[in-house]
């Protein structure tokens, strides 16, 4: 595939050019806050390690999956392994393919790097809680009694606490593995930069949520109905998390932790219902699509079911997640029914965007 000089506007600015402007200038914010609030600006480390070096080593790596499996497929007709390797990278993953994936991984880092930041600055901006009115919410949704609870008794406190558990924690390594997936496997680079892109949104919306009702979560502003759970990779996170909080509120310069405490809305439900809604709006295979579904399911009880959030922060994080979805076609222009420009498509398949 070739495209003449000046002939068109390259794929990644067509692709990312909106949704890169967005994540620079919440960037451009979150210092701005940073400088007038005089706080520390923090890269988030995962249990994988910095997001500035996990990202990139995740999408290296798939790049290596992508090439490997062709590269060894046509080792014979093009003489050996590495000229079939050597083939395979200046054809598939030259120009305008591997742009596309740097611009969506700066897109997704700089969306993400930002709201970890502004979610740590949180209880120094805002002096107030609604957990208050959220918990009473709650009570009223569940008749009376502590949603929490009520999945408790339905569901038990023993296998079900354990499966729960690794539900919730698989999402530290689905979001950069599903991320890098959508940018390095995606046959249209049109859809995993839609995917890349709500991703990028679902960060920024949900910083605006926690601005708009500042809350703790159940857990830490009511932990009672949660004392009959037994310990799990959860309530380690959850210890962990306001460890971090501690040290954080004492002197944010003397820790390189961030605080990362902040109820409303739900990411985990956003982030997953968006997964499964680009999935199942790029008709991606049927069991795939039943997996996501599955998937947003149990991740919207486990939220619930150990007290990170309340009923109403899972709606707001469904609501938000769509949102982030529609937005991000809008920026990608996804989902019309034109066929796409072809440096937007592998040359091989090249398939129309439905």
């Amino acid at each position: 595939m070739t495209i003449e000089a000046g002939s068109v506007r390259p794929a990644w600015r067509r692709l990312f050019g909106v949704p890169l402007f967005v994540s620079a200038a919440f960037t451009v914010l979150m210092l701005v806050a940073a400088v007038v609030a005089d706080l520390p600006v923090r890269d988030p480390d995962g249990f994988l390690g910095p997001s500035y070096v996990r990202l990139p080593l995740i999408v290296l790596l798939m790049i290596a999956a992508d090439v490997i499996p062709r590269a060894i497929a046509r080792r014979r007709e093009l003489g050996g392994l590495r000229a079939a390797t050597t083939d395979v990278l200046r054809t598939r993953w030259s120009g305008s393919r591997l742009a596309v994936a740097v611009a969506g991984l700066i897109t997704f880092y700089l969306a993400y790097m930002s709201y970890r930041n502004l979610k740590s600055f949180l209880p120094f901006l805002q002096d107030h809680l609604t957990d208050p009115m959220l918990e009473d919410t709650d009570m009223w949704l569940a008749g009376g009694n502590f949603p929490g609870d009520v999945l408790h008794e339905l569901l038990g406190t023993g296998f079900s606490a354990d499966l729960l558990s690794g539900v919730y924690m698989l999402f530290m390594v689905f979001v950069p593995v599903s991320l890098a997936a959508a940018l390095v496997w995606s046959d249209n680079l049109q859809r995993g930069a839609w995917y890349a892109t709500a991703l990028s949104f679902n960060w920024i919306l949900g910083t605006v949520s926690y601005y708009a009702l500042p809350s703790m979560g159940p857990i830490y502003y009511d932990a009672a109905p949660f004392s009959d759970l037994p310990e799990t990779a959860v309530s380690s996170l959850q210890d962990s998390l306001y460890e971090n909080r501690i040290e954080v509120l004492a002197n944010p310069f003397a820790t390189d932790s961030v605080h990362g405490i902040a109820a409303f809305a739900s990411l985990h439900t956003s982030i997953v219902f968006t997964a499964a809604l680009v999935a199942h709006l790029t008709r991606l295979p049927k069991v795939a699509r039943w997996i996501m579904w599955i998937y947003v399911l149990l991740t919207t009880l486990a939220t619930v079911y150990f007290g990170w959030h309340y009923v109403l922060d899972v709606v707001a994080g469904l609501a938000l997640g769509a949102v982030s979805v529609w937005l991000a076609a809008k920026a990608v222009n996804a989902g019309n029914r034109k066929k796409p420009a072809a440096a937007d498509v592998e040359p091989e398949l090249a398939p129309s965007v439905r």
